[in-house]
């Protein structure tokens, strides 16, 4: 993305305190503060800013300016705002930013809500509506959703993303209202089921599984003490099947060692896509077409047998994760 004035001025702001941009900012008319605090907004939405690039356009104002590495967006906005133009007047400023950018790129809601959610709506929408969607999406995320999607409206969706070029911008900007619509109706039905027990534990397993084993296994013991179902609860969440595509590839190669062929391939039977390819891509070329031969000779399994084979393969990285060699390429 080439980067306009306007916006390199507001990414240069973005590598410094909110109290040393507020400096810079006095006695800037209130209406560039504000043009420039869109542009800030944007660029965060929108996924456009990185450390290179913050750091590509603060050397080109001074060679020894160097880019934060953590930036709170919220927080600077909000400081930056209040030392320049006062408290009143940030609160009317703040209150269009969200008009504004939605102006701007309508699908920054939708890029912000986790891929299950956008998936499970996009079952709702018209294909051509989803593939607009999915062309509007960062790649890798847009590959996410497009394997929790549903085989019907997956093909049908990809083979039109190819068209979304033509898709006229006020289409595109009905489309995104709708799906934004969608989404909060979703979120507003389904909140409550999401905050409930299983999903608390599971946040719990998440953050044990990254300690280091014995202080792991003393956090367990303390909640074990309390509710001893819930640790065995919390013991099962820490690696579950739809963590596989996270799963670095080294570990997940050593625990995909000693599965046998036929059985994993049960274990893939209609698996999303981002599992399959993740499995396919950490076993060999043979063992992979072994895989695919095995797939071919089976019929239709039973939803046990599917159950049971999937649970070898978690067995065996939880074995794995329970000595400290799992690894996560992200969380």
């Amino acid at each position: 993305m080439t980067l306009t004035g306007k916006q390199k001025a507001a990414m240069l702001l973005m590598s410094l305190d909110a109290a040393t941009a507020s400096e810079l900012l006095k006695g800037v008319d209130a209406r560039v503060v504000q043009e420039l605090a869109v542009e800030l907004a944007y660029l965060d939405a929108a996924g456009h800013r990185s450390s290179r690039t913050t750091a590509e356009v603060a050397q080109q104002f001074c060679n020894s300016l160097q880019s934060q590495d953590i930036f709170q967006i919220d927080t600077f906005l909000n400081q930056m705002l209040k030392n320049t133009v006062g408290s009143d007047k940030a609160e009317d400023i703040q209150s269009q930013i969200e008009q504004l950018l939605r102006k701007r790129d309508p699908f920054i809601p939708i890029r912000s809500a986790d891929s299950r959610t956008i998936a499970a709506v996009l079952e709702q929408e018209h294909p051509q509506a989803a593939a607009v969607v999915l062309s509007e999406l960062p790649a890798k995320k847009s590959s996410e959703v497009i394997g929790l999607l549903g085989e019907s409206i997956r093909l049908t969706a990809v083979s039109r993303i190819t068209t979304c070029e033509t898709v006229t911008r006020e289409a595109k900007t009905r489309i995104a209202e709708a799906v934004v619509k969608r989404l909060e109706t979703f979120a507003s039905t389904s909140g409550a089921a999401q905050a409930g027990p299983d999903q608390s534990l599971r946040k719990v397993a998440v953050i044990l599984r990254n300690l280091e084993p014995e202080l792991r296994e003393g956090l367990l013991g303390a909640i074990k003490g309390a509710d001893e179902d819930a640790a065995a609860k919390v013991t099962d969440l820490m690696i579950i099947w739809e963590d596989i595509p996270q799963i670095s590839d080294r570990p997940l190669q050593e625990g995909l060692r000693g599965i046998d062929a036929k059985q994993l391939a049960l274990a893939l039977f209609k698996a999303d896509q981002l599992i399959v390819e993740k499995i396919k891509s950490n076993i060999s070329e043979r063992a992979s077409a072994t895989l695919d031969e095995e797939a071919s000779l089976m019929s239709a399994p039973k939803e046990a047998e599917i159950k049971e084979a999937r649970g070898q393969v978690i067995a065996a990285l939880r074995e794995l994760d329970a000595k400290g060699e799992l690894t996560f390429t992200e969380e």
